[in-house]
């Protein structure tokens, strides 16, 4: 049971040193455009987007800013509408080099949609594509193959907490903190959250 906590402290040590290292003119900029999206025309759409893990926290995102009354969207499902002008797309890649990521931000850039890249990588291909990029701490290091679907087929795995698992770790706790801020903007009260939250459910 060493490496449990071991592993755990590890963990709870680089979020908490992480979060401090975040730059707040980037955090602002993140937090203001979701705000804008919602208090502007509560029409425009946001489409929030990962792959793997990452895409894991890509959907826990979008389910609170579901619960806080945004049209939000998580790639990959069925029920995902066009995207355009004006529509904010939230991709998170802790490498910014997922070609599925990358290639679905290219479309949204192209169709005239706002980018928000969370990454550790600030100089990488989905940061570029960004109008706002939000520097997450996370891998020390690129993979030898950067895609992800490519190391999973390829059966590369990363060594557990110390790369992969401290940026997606980081990115849920962020993105939870991104929610608790747009409550007080808006406005909204667990209450409020609880009205909109699943009521039927297995």
């Amino acid at each position: 049971m060493n490496y449990l906590y071991q592993a755990v402290d590890e963990i709870v040590g680089f979020i908490s040193s992480a979060l401090k290292m975040l730059k707040i003119e980037q955090v602002s900029r993140m937090i203001e455009a979701l705000e804008e999206t919602y208090r502007k025309n509560n029409l425009r759409k946001i489409l929030v987007m990962g792959a793997g893990r990452s895409g894991l926290v890509a959907k826990a995102f979008a389910m609170r800013l579901l619960h806080l009354g945004y049209h939000v969207y998580a790639l990959g499902e069925t029920l995902v509408p066009s995207i355009g002008p004006n529509d904010l797309v939230v991709a998170i890649s802790g490498s910014g080099r997922t070609k599925l990521i990358v290639t679905a931000a290219e479309a949204a850039k192209n169709v005239g949609a706002k980018i928000i890249a969370i990454t550790s990588f600030p100089d990488s291909p989905l940061a570029r594509l960004a109008d706002i990029v939000v520097e997450v701490p996370g891998r020390t290091k690129i993979a030898a193959e950067e895609d992800y679907f490519a190391r999973q087929i390829l059966g590369i795995h990363e060594p557990l907490a110390p790369l992969g698992t401290l940026f997606e770790d980081t990115a849920m706790v962020f993105l939870d903190g991104v929610i608790v801020e747009l409550m007080h903007r808006l406005g909204k009260t667990e209450e409020d959250l609880k009205k909109i939250h699943a009521n039927i459910e297995l």
